[in-house]
């Protein structure tokens, strides 16, 4: 059963998932991260320049693309609409509102919350949707952690 791990009081969403994709592909991991297509956008733009020091290497899946052999064996991070469309990789990272249709064929699914009142409620809501299924939750509230989930960098 996936285990559904919870982010939340993120500050800056959008900085923390770079610096949890960072974190992951330093660690050898291989993850898709799923949200809308404006934040996909924005993080994969991001992901080009919010460290001039690191190169955090990933492929934006536009949704039903598929992916070459040879993305699938070099990339480590997926940026795709929907979840379903992401190569086989164990993690799922979830940006969107909404329960991600299809995260049950990830071994381990991040939810990023953000500290506004309308992400906390859809927050609530997705905790709601796995913890009535029967799902194991873990927590990690980033308030006053900087929002940073590496601080070695």
């Amino acid at each position: 059963m996936t285990e559904v791990t919870f982010h939340t009081g993120v500050g800056d969403r959008l900085a923390y998932a770079c610096r949890l994709l960072r974190k992951a592909q330093r660690g050898g991991a291989r993850i898709a991260v799923t949200g809308e297509a404006s934040s996909l956008a924005e993080l994969d733009r991001a992901l080009w320049s919010f460290d001039p020091l690191a190169f955090v290497a990933h492929v934006r899946l536009p949704a039903g693309a598929q992916p070459t052999p040879a993305q699938r064996a070099a990339t480590p991070i997926w940026l795709v609409e929907h979840a379903a469309d992401a190569p086989a990789v164990p993690v799922l990272v979830n940006l969107g509102p909404e329960v991600a249709v299809g995260f049950e064929s990830f071994e381990r699914l991040i939810e990023v919350v953000g500290d506004a009142a309308e992400e906390r409620l859809a927050g609530r809501q997705r905790w709601k949707h796995y913890a009535d299924r029967g799902y194991t939750l873990l927590h990690h509230d980033r308030a006053g952690a900087a929002g940073q989930p590496d601080r070695g960098g």
